[in-house]
Order: C-alpha cells, then sequence, then structure tokens
C-alpha cells in the first residue's frame, strides 16, 4: 500500500505543478504566425502610445547556441501613466513591470499570445485593491483583442 501512497503522491505533485504553471498567465488563440501576431502587437502597442523597450525572439535565441525552439517572441513595452500608479500601491510591482506580451507556437503548430494578469500581479504583491490593475487589466484586454482582431 506504500507504494501506492508514493505513486499518488508523485502524480498530484505533477498535476499541482502543471495547474500552478498558467496562474496569472492569460492565453488566446491566434489565427495568424508568431511572425504576423508579433507584427500587428507592436503596430497597435505603437499606435496606442506606448513605448516599446524590447523585442526578444527566444527562437533566434536558442538558435544562436545551437539549439532548436519553436517560434517564441516576447514583446516588452509600457507607459509610465499606467505604471506609476500601480507601483504607488506596490514598488514590488516594479519586478513585473513593464508590461510583456509572448507570443509562442505550441507542438500542435497553434500560436497563443499570452499575458500576465495585471489583476494577478495585484494579488501577488499583495495589493488586490490597487485601482490602477483593473486599469490596466481591460487595458490590456482591449489590446489584445485589436492585435487578434480578424
Amino acid at each position: 500500500m506504500n507504494w501506492l501512497r508514493r505513486i499518488l503522491l508523485v502524480v498530484l505533485a505533477f498535476v499541482a505543478g502543471n495547474a500552478m504553471a498558467d496562474v496569472g498567465l492569460i492565453r488566446h488563440k491566434s489565427a495568424w504566425s508568431v511572425e504576423e501576431t508579433m507584427s500587428r502587437a507592436e503596430q497597435i502597442v505603437k499606435e496606442r502610445g506606448f513605448t516599446i523597450f524590447a523585442m526578444v525572439d527566444h527562437a533566434k535565441g536558442g538558435a544562436s547556441v545551437g539549439d532548436e525552439l519553436r517560434p517564441t517572441q516576447l514583446l516588452i513595452f509600457g507607459n509610465p501613466k499606467g505604471g506609476t500608479p500601480f507601483m504607488q500601491c506596490a514598488q514590488t510591482v516594479g519586478i513585473d513591470l513593464p508590461l510583456k506580451i509572448l507570443v509562442w507556437q505550441d507542438a500542435a503548430g497553434q500560436v497563443w499570445l499570452g499575458y500576465n494578469d495585471p489583476e494577478w500581479i495585484a494579488r501577488r504583491h499583495r495589493v488586490p485593491k490597487c485601482p490602477a490593475a483593473a486599469k490596466i487589466s481591460k487595458g490590456m484586454a482591449d489590446l489584445v483583442d485589436a492585435i487578434l482582431k480578424k
């Protein structure tokens, strides 16, 4: 019976670990390639007055050291008008800012766009009632809707 208990604990730990991996991550399917989705994201982010700080091509980085990775790109952007009030609620929010959008292709070929839920970030930093989090959350949802709109 002891071996059965150990197997059950291993299975439960695996399931819990996989469930936790997505906590705070909002993901949406994209109808376009990683490159097209990211191009749309860059254009709309700029149109909405955000500053783009960096674009990271993780697959290209992997290739530079001889490793393969499915297409995966990260856009880092922000605006102090939203970020500063969020950090006024808790300065530690700065570890999660600027905002980020990750676009990746999964093993089945589906392209996804994901980002950290600003309200989850607020809970993480123990300021769940920070008004800036709700405002940024709505803004991110609107931004993503525009990026993925057909």
